[in-house]
């Protein structure tokens, strides 16, 4: 009869981790979605405002000659990402093919477009108040007509991406205490049920930290284990979405793909060990009446 009561015990033991671990794993997803969400505006943010494009126009005299030396010159900015330069003939040769004919016809075989640099910027120099300098400091370049920005998409953008920045810090909040309260909440069953058994352990003069870590030694296991579970779930998904999508890359690297696996693990080892040890300092400081009345 104890045999089969000490067999009932131990599978109860192993339904709750098992439940604990596939609980705890739910919500590590979650949490990963969050961070990764959060780090993937982050990117997306530096990739928007990168690609946006500020064109220098360049006056008619200037040679292509000394458009690429005044190009050398303006890599070493330190706002610079990339430069393009569009000489006379290039730009001749898109208008034709938009217009579908010649422009030069029409101003007696002379070439009426002027060549110019399109530039983009890095990502903290993409606001209206850094382009204002910005294109200040270009105008003053030699045989530079006209310096073409869209000041209202910047503007957009960057409204846009602070809202979007907003909402994922507002909803990692919430769901990091939604997260801890659930997690606690399946670790307090699973101790709920050995109470008496806590209580017996302090009666025959173990210590707190002796009681205590056999639970958090489990808590710990639990918590990896679900970490693992939740990085192979979400593993699958980025998996999925690179099939379907696999320019996401462009915004995505390994870097964040390691730093949402490590927060996952953190998670997973810190809430269900926090988790263990406030729910067995409860029961310890519980006297026996106390036990049989939750």
């Amino acid at each position: 009869m104890g045999h089969k009561r000490k067999k009932a015990s131990r599978r109860s033991i192993r339904l709750q981790s098992v439940t604990l671990c596939i609980s705890t794993a739910l919500v590590l997803i979650l949490l990963g979605l969050v961070v990764f969400s959060t780090l993937l505006g982050r990117n997306l943010s530096s990739y928007v405002k990168e690609n946006l494009v500020v064109t220098m126009m360049l006056e008619q005299d200037m040679t292509d000659t000394e458009a690429q030396t005044m190009c050398r010159g303006l890599a070493k900015r330190p706002y610079i990402k990339s430069i393009h330069f569009i000489s006379k003939t290039q730009a001749l040769k898109e208008a034709t093919k938009e217009m579908g004919t010649d422009p030069s016809e029409f101003t007696d075989g002379v070439n009426p477009l002027p060549s110019s640099v399109d530039l983009t910027l890095k990502s903290d120099y993409a606001n209206n108040d850094s382009l204002k300098w910005i294109a200040k400091e270009l105008k003053q370049y030699p045989k530079v007509s006209e310096i073409n920005y869209q000041r209202d998409l910047v503007e957009a953008v960057n409204r846009n991406l602070t809202k979007i920045g907003l909402v994922l810090l507002v909803l990692a909040v919430l769901l990091t205490f939604v997260s801890f309260s659930l997690i606690n909440n399946t670790v307090r069953l699973g101790i709920y049920a050995r109470r008496f058994s806590i209580h017996t352990m302090k009666l025959v003069g173990a210590s707190w930290g002796f009681i205590r870590w056999p639970f958090l030694r489990r808590a710990i296991a639990t918590g990896m284990l679900a970490a693992i579970l939740a990085c192979a779930v979400l593993g699958g998904g980025m998996y999925l979405l690179y099939c379907y999508e696999p320019d996401v890359l462009t915004v995505i690297s390994w870097e964040e793909m390691a730093i949402t696996a490590i927060a996952v693990f953190l998670f997973g080892i810190i809430i269900t060990a926090m988790c263990a040890c406030i729910s067995v300092n409860k029961f310890l400081k519980m006297k026996a009446g106390e036990l049989y009345k939750i």
